[in-house]
């Protein structure tokens, strides 16, 4: 909803800033193969979607992170596991993020 208190040149460039997400039903093995060419090339698979269908892309540099969403139940369930208060969610998060590392770690394929 556009802000009463905008200059009226704002208020037009706030209706086209608007944008609409889209997903595409394409299948498993072609969402598969995307996502992994996405990977090999060091890009997220939006971006790769864009520039499949020439659109451009974001230029600034990625934050490479991974991301899942955690329920209060599923903090509880770590913090219990990790020795943890429930309530402190940063440490739940540090323990989870240098647990994965070990795992990926200890998975190689030297």
């Amino acid at each position: 909803m556009p802000d009463k208190n905008l200059p009226k040149k704002w208020k037009k460039e706030q209706k086209v800033v608007k944008a609409i997400q889209v997903a595409f039903d394409i299948g498993e093995e072609f969402q598969y193969r995307l996502r992994k060419e996405a990977l090999d090339l060091g890009v997220n698979p939006s971006d790769r979607v864009r520039q499949i269908l020439g659109l451009p892309t974001n230029k600034r540099a990625q934050r490479p992170r991974l991301s899942i969403s955690l329920s209060e139940v599923d903090f509880e369930l770590l913090a219990e596991e990790f020795g943890l208060e429930k309530d402190n969610k940063v440490a739940i998060k540090q323990k989870a993020a240098a647990q994965l590392i070990t795992y990926i770690k200890n998975s190689r394929e030297d």
